[in-house]
Order: structure tokens, then sequence, then C-alpha cells
């Protein structure tokens, strides 16, 4: 009797898997490499694919279009990691909406602009620089615009849970002063064409949030904001 032919099972290990996140990350840094020198326009898949070493049906079989590498590369900035966890359930996003410190709460916001903007503030603004001639690339600073004001959204509805909010500023207003003081736009005009330095940026956000969102009752808790020579001086410097 004739044994028994063993099915082929489709090979996987934690080591291909590796391989794999490798390749792609690769790809992300390459591209994020071109889209912020070069502009997104000007950059072809065969350059993404040459500047990280792999083969272009690669990077067609990763991403599918070079909107979709945009897309990936911000899926990645977004949180600092490649988890799919949308910010709202990201550990300080919840930290956030369950201080019981205003202040604490601003500028915690502030810190965390700071850092988001450090790592994907260039990449921002080539996604809406890119969102004008791609419609995929439009869907997605949509998407981006939406959340952002979702996220920052919640923030103003705990400012206004724990009786804070500034006398004439309700959940709406609130959400607009974080909006606009955390946009991208804001961040950009001011340290990268005005040259503040991150801290800079970081304690006007804190301090401006602190004085419009909470009002004088809480002179006691603003931090010293520093003098307008003392920031020209930081960008002069840098």
């Amino acid at each position: 009797m004739p044994a028994a032919v063993n099915p082929r099972r489709g090979y996987d290990s934690p080591r291909r898997r590796e391989q794999a996140a490798e390749t792609r990350r690769k790809i992300l840094d390459a591209a994020e490499q071109l889209f912020t020198r070069d502009g997104y326009a000007a950059i072809a898949m065969p350059a993404i694919a040459d500047r990280a070493g792999v083969a272009l049906k690669t990077v067609y079989l990763a991403f599918g279009t070079k909107a979709g590498v945009l897309h990936g590369l911000w899926d990645v900035r977004l949180g600092g990691d490649d988890q799919p966890v949308p910010v709202t359930e990201r550990p300080w996003y919840r930290q956030l909406r369950e201080t019981d410190d205003p202040d604490q709460l601003v500028r915690a916001a502030a810190r965390q602009s700071r850092v988001t903007k450090d790592r994907a503030g260039d990449l921002l603004r080539i996604i809406r620089q890119a969102a004008v001639t791609e419609p995929a690339l439009a869907d997605l600073w949509d998407r981006i615009e939406f959340e952002f004001r979702a996220v920052l959204g919640g923030l103003a509805e705990r400012l206004a849970d724990l009786g804070s909010l500034a006398a004439g500023v309700d959940v709406a207003r609130g959400t607009d002063l974080l909006w606009t003081l955390n946009h991208p736009d804001t961040w950009y005009l001011l340290v990268r064409q005005c040259g503040w330095t991150a801290d800079a940026y970081e304690q006007w956000v804190g301090d401006t949030l602190s004085a419009q969102l909470l009002g004088p009752a809480w002179p006691d808790k603003q931090h010293e904001t520093p003098a307008l020579g003392a920031i020209h001086s930081q960008a002069k410097a840098r």
C-alpha cells in the first residue's frame, strides 16, 4: 500500500515575517527621504526601489502605488510604530482624558504636539501638498484633519467636564483653539519658516493653550512665558 503523501504546507516563520517587515521599513524610509528632499510629485517608484535597495516589483507588491507608499508611511509615523492602534486608544491619550489637572492636560497636549511634529511634521506637509493633485491622498488628508480634530475635541470635552474652560469658551470653541494651535501648519510656520526650536514651540503652545482655554482662573499654574526676544535668540542660534 503506497505511503500517504503529506500535503504541502505554506512556509511561514518569525524570521520570514521579520524580513518582510524590515523590507517595508527600508522602502518607507527611502520614500520619506526622497519625498522630503525632492517633493512627492518628483519621485517615481523606481527611485524609491533603488534608494531602498530592493526590486521594483517588491515595492509594488508591498504598497501597490506611490500613493500607497505615502499612506503606509503616514500609518507608521503617526503612532511612532507599525501597530494599527488608533490615537484614541494610545496610552498617552487615555491618560490625558483621565487627568484631573487642567493645566497638566494642556501642557501634556503641547508636549505630544511637539513629539508628533518632530516625527511627522514634514510628512504632513508632503501629504497636504500631494493631496492637491492625487485624489487618494486628498482623501487621506481629509481623514487626517477629521481624526485630528476629533482627538482634540475629546480633550476640550475633558476640560469642560472638569469645569475649567474659561468664560465664553465652550467645547466647540475649545476644540477650535486646540486644533489651530496644534495644527501642522502652525508648527511649520514657526519651526520651519521662522526657525523656532522645538522647545520654544512646545512652551508657546502650552502657554497659549493655558491662557486661552483656562483663562485667569489658573495664573498660579501657568508656566512663565519666555520673553519674545529669548525665543528669537533660540531661533537665530539654530
